[in-house]
């Protein structure tokens, strides 16, 4: 089966609940992700996760099958999640499916969130026309598709946003819907809202417990390494560690910028301009005033065979912050710096 990502803006795909194989790909890891934390969710006994990396099945694709028939470490149900890159999970999917339709015994739920993928990708083909697979490719966000997932997420939580504030969110969000959950979330606690008891939430309460904005936040760190500036990292590594920034969310902001630089030059093609560009388009492409110049710099010293060598890169540096969290701000110092430096390169 197939799905789109507005069906899961709108709440969980027709027939999602007979699939046990989901495969999200897409340039946009975080709504991926988001949808396959919104699956685990809706399955009654999901268990224990059990995380595989994409690169281990492509070294061992029996490991899937194993893995996804085993059970957990207290003999409870268990779901698997695998972190691909491409179709590095393909081999082992398809060795999955083949021991099922031979009688090998009833499965996990085996969930991929796969970037550098696509819906043409030879795992989707392996999975879109069974009844028992569902795929979906994810596309970076514009404000207004973040903005409505926010009020979806505000209406869900008993929160009854004023003015725009879904709009300020989803911009202090860095447009990563898991980080916008995340500040609905605590503004719901701070409320006192649920579904049962809904409450109004004003700017004034989210300025109380907001996520750091553009001004003090993410977004300096993610210019200083996107434009190569190597001299201005060192200030600005020290002001993520003075004010505490989380590595995973400023990775986050780096690879959303990586995606939007990508959907930028597939958008202007070899010979088009930025200067070209509609405000439309702009919009569309969640380029807001603040962020032109920037972002302008940031797309001469990014040309589509850097950003493809960078990706991969955002990716591994991704699942290596999760398994190592205390060393997360020392390992992602390091890879802030080689990017810089890769990045002053023409």
């Amino acid at each position: 089966m197939k799905a789109t990502q507005k069906d899961f803006a709108r709440g969980l795909p027709r027939g999602a609940e007979q699939a046990s194989i989901f495969f999200f790909c897409g340039p946009d890891e975080a709504g991926a992700s988001a949808a396959a934390a919104k699956v685990v969710d809706a399955i009654p006994d999901a268990g224990e996760r059990f995380d595989i990396a994409g690169a281990d099945l492509r070294r061992d694709p029996a490991m899937l099958g194993d893995e996804a028939r085993s059970g957990s470490l207290f003999g409870d149900k268990r779901h698997i999640l695998v972190r691909a890159s491409g179709d590095e999970a393909h081999d082992a999917v398809k060795a999955l499916i083949e021991t099922g339709d031979a009688g090998g015994g009833d499965a996990a739920p085996v969930l991929i969130v796969a970037t550098s993928a696509t819906d043409k990708s030879r795992t989707a083909k392996l999975l879109d026309k069974r009844k028992d697979a569902l795929v979906a490719m994810f596309y970076p966000p514009d404000m207004m598709s973040v903005a409505a997932s926010v009020r979806a997420m505000a209406d869900a939580a008993g929160l009854r946003l004023g003015g725009d504030l879904a709009e300020r969110i989803a911009r202090a969000a860095g447009l990563d819907v898991r980080l916008a959950q995340s500040e609905v979330t605590k503004l719901a606690l701070y409320c006192d809202a649920d579904p049962q008891s809904p409450k109004s939430a004003s700017v004034e309460d989210y300025a109380e417990i907001g996520a750091a904005t553009e001004e003090d936040g993410f977004q300096p760190v993610v210019n200083a390494v996107m434009g190569g500036e190597v001299q201005r990292l060192s200030a600005e590594v020290r002001r993520m560690r003075e004010l505490g920034l989380n590595p995973v969310g400023l990775l986050l902001a780096l690879e959303r910028r990586a995606a939007q630089l990508a959907q930028i030059l597939a958008k202007l093609g070899p010979r088009g301009s930025f200067d070209n560009l509609s405000k439309g388009e702009k919009a569309q492409l969640g380029i807001f005033w603040k962020e032109e110049r920037d972002i302008r710099q940031q797309l001469a010293r990014w040309h589509r065979s850097k950003l493809d060598r960078l990706i991969p890169r955002l990716v591994r540096l991704h699942r290596s912050l999760l398994a190592n969290s205390q060393s997360a701000e020392i390992l992602l110092a390091q890879d802030l710096a080689e990017i810089a430096r890769f990045a002053m390169k023409r």
